[in-house]
């Protein structure tokens, strides 16, 4: 692994991750335009960069961790002490029931439809459609949200369902999430912390303990560790940036502009696509 793609790869999961564009169809795409520029594919099967990608992950799970950790603290404290007391009616033991039950829910959908979400990696044509259906949704949950409401079980049944579909790749995982939330009477700011709270278990999940089992760890001593942290820090500092950035600009601006830029980028990768081809 050479340090630019590191560096390119680093960055693009730190920015697409949190912010509702979709991060794999950023890392489909830039492959894609790397093999323009420069002839070559961006290595992705290999056991070097499946440990890379579980590191990219993690980093960009610290970021999460960082920037929420008051909350998470406050939640898990919560939990423990209404488990304790038998109170179950507290909203941090309400809430980290809302996280479990739509995390479950996210594991049962991507479970029937991770091996078909993975073959559209290999075709940035259709990842390019399914982000332009991500930019609809954005766009069309500022315009008919529904009237706030506090968070309940069948929201986060909802959400469970839509950040499982977000397995595919140009359905942005933060934007799908974000959006049920708002369709279902969440405010921006409320449906984004959830998002990102929610975000902890799946990326462990999905980022580390599968990828874990196709990697060959006889292989490790062969690995370009300068490269990986050069992905990392950069994964790391663009994350935690992009979710700060995140929620101070949903205290005062809607969706409608991401939406723009998903359908933006979709028009134009779909002639990138069509020139790769």
């Amino acid at each position: 692994m050479q340090t630019i793609q590191a560096a390119i790869m680093g960055a693009a999961q730190g920015i697409s991750e949190f912010l509702p564009i979709s991060s794999s169809a950023h890392i489909v795409f830039t492959s894609t335009i790397y093999k323009i520029l420069t002839g070559a594919n961006f290595q992705n099967v290999g056991s070097e960069e499946i440990f890379f990608d579980i590191l990219i992950h993690l980093s960009s799970l610290l970021a999460v961790i960082i920037f929420f950790f008051k909350d998470l603290k406050e939640l898990l404290v919560g939990f423990f002490r209404a488990v304790k007391t038998k109170d179950y009616t507290t909203a941090e033991f309400q809430t980290c029931t809302y996280v479990i039950t739509a995390t479950f829910i996210t594991c049962i959908i991507a479970f029937f439809i991770k091996d078909i979400a993975h073959k559209l990696t290999e075709n940035p044509l259709y990842v390019s459609f399914l982000l332009l259906i991500t930019g609809a949704i954005l766009f069309s949950c500022e315009k008919f949200k529904k009237p706030e409401k506090k968070m309940d079980i069948k929201t986060s049944i909802f959400i469970g369902l839509a950040q499982g579909l977000a397995i595919f790749p140009g359905l942005s995982r933060s934007g799908l999430t974000i959006a049920t939330g708002m369709f279902n009477g969440l405010d921006r700011v409320k449906a984004a912390k959830f998002s990102f709270i929610l975000s902890i278990p799946i990326i462990i999940l999905a980022s580390m303990i599968y990828p874990l089992l196709e990697l060959n760890i006889s292989e490790v001593h062969t690995f370009n560790f300068k490269a990986m942290a050069v992905g990392c820090a950069l994964s790391f500092i663009t994350g935690f940036l992009c979710i700060k950035f995140f929620m101070k600009f949903l205290e005062k601006f809607s969706l409608k502009c991401f939406a723009w830029y998903c359908w933006v980028i979709g028009i134009i990768m779909i002639f990138v696509s069509l020139k790769a081809a």
